[in-house]
């Protein structure tokens, strides 16, 4: 078997803990120092410490490091049996850590969730003790399958204050956005069915595809004139195309909303063709405008769409709570979510519910918005100013990213190896497409507090951008 990466150093390691050259709690070389005396990836130098943390040879101590660990009572280090590796797919490795990897504070700029800046933790805590307090024991019981009626009429009544007409009985609470996809998509396909995804596409929802063997057409949408609406007929043409997984509001990764008109259209070609739509909604409530964005749902009149959305977006990436809208096929999609989990979190559960009924979600959603925006403008601002003629930053309307396109001369490679090396993470364009288009673009996420060091990474970043025009 071909030799991990890592094994470079953690051989070394290894050796010196056999032979005492390292003791006890003694603290060793941190990522940084590793990367640079061994030339690897932080990803790798991060597996190869976890390597060592599996054969119980080190510890990490939280913002401090990695330490030799505790040593048996004859001296000996505590021996452990090695391990066969685990084998992972590399490609998969990859875009997730591209997707959700942090660095350093100031340069993370590539996860679409909410930061500390945004989270409200007093609100949520505080709201969660009183779930505890008065429910009790009740929430370690099971809760229906589809989810708490109370819960699934406040979402309801929610979307239909923004003229969305929903059936709460027809609702299915899920553990998270992706969950709820998953649902959607095995309710209207079977592996091998073709299913039309706008593109670029986040990574995420690539994966649930893959993983259910399905085969994909993508539909261009760009910053200019949207989603391609004469793409999309051409493909339900020339395809059997079962569904269309759409994110109409707030485009995730571009930031494009779609027109009423547009929606009207696209439902139009997807009823002719009858073409199940797919709608994600995560990033309605996060709109810069005077009022909420329509959805596509809320012009369909014959069942075509359903929808889902989050309020991991929201809230905070860290409540896995979803909802599914089924529609007519509610009775397939009940049982696909059964069995992908009897229940979801009950405390979760109860403590949206008990954010709905008040108005404290409204509120903490008018603040989260108008920082967003505040942050949306002041990064496009840093962006134009440092980075080289000829690149495109579109301004978002709502949502949480920057659609970023540099000339097509600049070595992208070497850009990015600078950013990982000096802690700067963006999502490469290549990440969002299977045929690996968009690789002179990247996303770029103000969902964390940008700050004066923020804007020297993105100083920097933008004058090796320059450097690199070939």
């Amino acid at each position: 078997m071909k030799p991990y990466k890592y094994e470079i150093f953690t051989s070394v390691i290894e050796e010196q803990i056999r032979n005492g050259a390292v003791k006890e709690n003694d603290r060793l070389p941190s990522v940084r120092e590793i990367r640079k005396t061994y030339r690897l990836s932080t990803s790798s130098v991060q597996s190869g410490f976890e390597y060592l943390l599996i054969r119980g040879l080190i510890k990490s101590s939280p913002r401090s490091g990695y330490f030799v660990a505790a040593q048996t009572q004859n001296g000996e280090h505590r021996k452990t049996d090695r391990l066969p590796p685990v084998v992972r797919n590399e490609a998969f490795m990859k875009n997730m850590m591209l997707t959700s990897k942090r660095i350093s504070e100031a340069g993370f700029f590539n996860a679409a969730a909410p930061g500390d800046l945004l989270i409200p933790q007093k609100l949520i805590l505080r709201t969660m003790q009183e779930v505890i307090r008065e429910k009790g024991a009740s929430l370690l019981r099971y809760y229906p399958s589809s989810g708490l009626e109370p819960l699934r009429y406040q979402i309801a009544k929610q979307m239909n204050r923004y003229g969305c007409l929903l059936n709460p009985d027809e609702l299915i609470i899920t553990d998270g956005a992706l969950q709820a996809l998953t649902i959607a998509l095995k309710s209207v396909t079977k592996p091998g069915d073709i299913v039309a995804v706008d593109s670029p596409c986040v990574f995420s929802v690539l994966e649930v595809i893959t993983n259910l063997e399905l085969k994909v057409v993508e539909i261009p949408v760009s910053c200019d004139s949207g989603f391609d609406l004469e793409s999309f007929r051409t493909a339900c043409e020339e395809n059997n195309i079962r569904a269309l997984v759409v994110t109409p509001n707030f485009h995730n990764p571009t930031g494009t909303l779609m027109s009423d008109s547009t929606k009207k259209d696209l439902l139009g070609i997807a009823e002719n063709y009858r073409v199940s739509i797919i709608e994600n909604d995560m990033y309605s409530d996060l709109y810069f405008g005077e009022k909420r964005p329509c959805s596509i749902k809320s012009f369909d009149t014959k069942g075509l769409v359903m929808m889902y959305s989050s309020f991991s977006k929201t809230l905070a990436p860290g409540i896995r709570l979803g909802w599914l809208y089924a529609g007519d096929l509610y009775s397939k999609a009940e049982r696909v979510k059964f069995s992908l989990g009897r229940s979801v979190s009950p405390v979760y559960q109860e403590l949206i519910l008990k954010l709905l009924q008040g108005s404290s979600y409204e509120r903490h959603l008018r603040t989260f918005r108008r920082k967003l925006n505040d942050q949306a403008v002041q990064l496009s601002g840093v962006l134009e100013k440092y980075f080289p003629y000829g690149s495109c930053f579109y301004k978002p309307e709502g949502g949480y990213s920057i659609w970023a396109q540099l000339p097509e001369k600049t070595d992208m490679e070497l850009f990015y190896q600078y950013c990982e090396k000096h802690g700067i993470m963006f999502t490469p364009g290549e990440t969002f497409s299977f045929s690996g288009s968009y690789s002179h673009y990247f996303r770029i996420v103000f969902s964390e507090r940008i700050t004066a060091e923020s804007i020297l990474l993105l100083e920097s970043a933008g004058r090796k951008a320059k450097e690199l025009l070939l």
